[in-house]
């Protein structure tokens, strides 16, 4: 009885040691199966994702350069292939397009108005679409210089000589152009920083600079190309990097930089667009986007493009390439955007009566 009892024992414990090792091996396939899986979902979600940016006039080359970095950042972040697709205009036909359906899932924009118009007219972003970014949504900031031939043979020095007899000037339409509106407020705003200036004298003194530009392009580019390819006009009023663009890539040889003695600090505006973002499934890959031009590489890319950064060790690192300004703000002589927009480029605005009369 004692052997069959011992028997039974081992038998049983034999099934158990059985069952305990297929239930092991079983897990195991189980898990291996679960990291395979795994590993497979991975792949998987490595997608393919696009997203459009819907830009003003000069920055061509900078979101060329800046896009191939977040791409490359963003494939190591999360494994998906990032392509941006970049649309450029004057940054007023740039907004209304937006809000004509140009479904772009962010905006840079020159100037705070056209992105303030995708809220009030057609919904696409809140209202609090400025705080949403460091620096009321301005990763960098710039300003507006003259371009000359070289040898500088009208001896441009600063704005009053835009305003001589026989001096032709080259600047965008500001009804279509962010840059131009930036230009022809810097040339207010000098005028009114002058011993005695007023709103009068500001007008007389901006309509004999208008009354000497004989081509209003739509955007910044465009004005460009009217003077560097088209050789129209002895001055050109343009963006600070637009200046340098062209320094370096057509040549020192043939154009020079001044540097007026005040200018304006400009300051281009971000934001995602929201409506579309959602409709695309892109909303924080947009914002991830937008965030990363904050960053040490972001802001050396703004610098190398001749934009001045936010972050103080890349303008400490870029500081040198600019020519020394005294700079005022649009709050400082105008208010806000708002406010400068319905007293200079509203429909019968001072813009409207400087041209018309």
């Amino acid at each position: 009885i004692i052997v069959f009892i011992i028997r039974g024992i081992q038998k049983l414990s034999a099934e158990v040691t059985t069952m305990i090792f297929n239930s092991t091996r079983r897990q195991a396939l189980v898990l291996a199966l679960a990291l395979g899986l795994s590993g497979l979902t991975s792949i998987a979600s490595a997608a393919d994702v696009k997203l459009r940016n819907v830009s003003y006039d000069p920055t061509r080359e900078l979101y060329a350069d800046y896009n191939a970095a977040f791409a490359k950042y963003w494939q190591a972040k999360t494994g998906d292939n990032v392509t941006v697709e970049q649309s450029h205009g004057g940054s007023g036909k740039q907004a209304r397009a937006l809000l004509d359906g140009l479904d772009a899932d962010v905006a840079t924009l020159a100037l705070g108005y056209d992105i303030d118009s995708l809220h009030k007219e057609g919904n696409l972003i809140g209202k609090d679409w400025q705080s949403l970014l460091p620096d009321n949504s301005t990763p960098y900031t710039s300003t507006i210089v003259f371009l000359v031939r070289k040898g500088n043979p009208k001896a441009i020095k600063d704005w009053p000589d835009l305003a001589k007899e026989g001096v032709e000037v080259v600047t965008p339409n500001p009804k279509t152009s962010g840059g131009a509106r930036w230009n022809y407020l810097a040339a207010w705003g000098y005028a009114l920083k002058q011993p005695g200036g007023n709103e009068a004298s500001a007008k007389e003194f901006v309509k004999k600079i208008y009354d000497n530009v004989k081509v209003l392009d739509t955007g910044a580019r465009g004005s460009t190309t009217t003077f560097t390819q088209r050789d129209v006009g002895d001055v050109l009023i343009t963006w600070e990097n637009e200046a340098y663009l062209v320094l370096n890539e057509l040549g020192k040889n043939d154009y020079e930089i001044v540097t007026p003695s005040v200018s304006i600090l400009a300051e281009p505006p971000v934001t995602v667009v929201t409506r579309y973002a959602k409709q695309h499934n892109t909303e924080a890959l947009a914002k991830a986007y937008l965030e990363y031009l904050y960053s040490p590489e972001g802001q050396d890319i703004i610098g190398k493009h001749y934009f001045r950064p936010r972050d103080a060790a890349a303008l400490a690192k870029y500081k040198g390439q600019f020519a020394p300004v005294k700079l005022f703000t649009l709050k400082e002589l105008f208010g806000d955007w708002q406010k400068a927009q319905a007293t200079h480029f509203s429909n019968g605005g001072t813009f409207d009566q400087i041209k018309g009369s």
